[in-house]
């Protein structure tokens, strides 16, 4: 994979929106390599009983997303040099086949002379604003 250059990104470039799917099983899994089991994560009855509308994705799986679209345009896994996000609407996800979607682009806002940029991220699920205050410092190849 090419790592993509600082020399290359200007400010204000976009990071092409990217769509990943999300169905039960994915937060299955996650809640087995996480090692987290609320019952919101997999559980109608339970994710119902204390108001929501279905079972929701994790924060941090949503988040991890998110964050995918920085590791995929920079081509470099270890890019994240510092990330933060606010929670602002759950992911829900219904119990069929094709479960929901995650739908995150990014802008680059400021090029640093250390080699990094700080991108501002956008997350939507179901028609919400998933993650607020979403932005990150991306380190890029020389």
């Amino acid at each position: 994979m090419t790592k993509l250059r600082h020399a290359d990104v200007e400010v204000g470039a976009e990071i092409p929106e990217q769509i990943y799917p999300v169905r039960r099983l994915d937060l299955i899994r996650y809640a087995g390599a996480s090692g987290d089991f609320n019952p919101i994560h997999w559980s109608e009855r339970i994710a119902k009983s204390v108001g929501l509308p279905d079972v929701i994705g994790h924060g941090m799986f949503t988040m991890a997303e998110a964050a995918r679209l920085l590791t995929d345009w920079s081509g470099d896994p270890g890019c994240i040099v510092d990330y933060s996000v606010r929670f602002s609407a759950p992911v829900v996800v219904p119990d069929n086949d094709e479960g929901t979607e995650i739908t995150v682009g990014g802008k680059v806002k400021t090029k640093n002379d250390d080699g990094t940029v700080d991108v501002v991220l956008t997350a939507r699920s179901g028609g919400a604003k998933v993650l607020a205050r979403s932005k990150a410092v991306v380190r890029l190849a020389d």
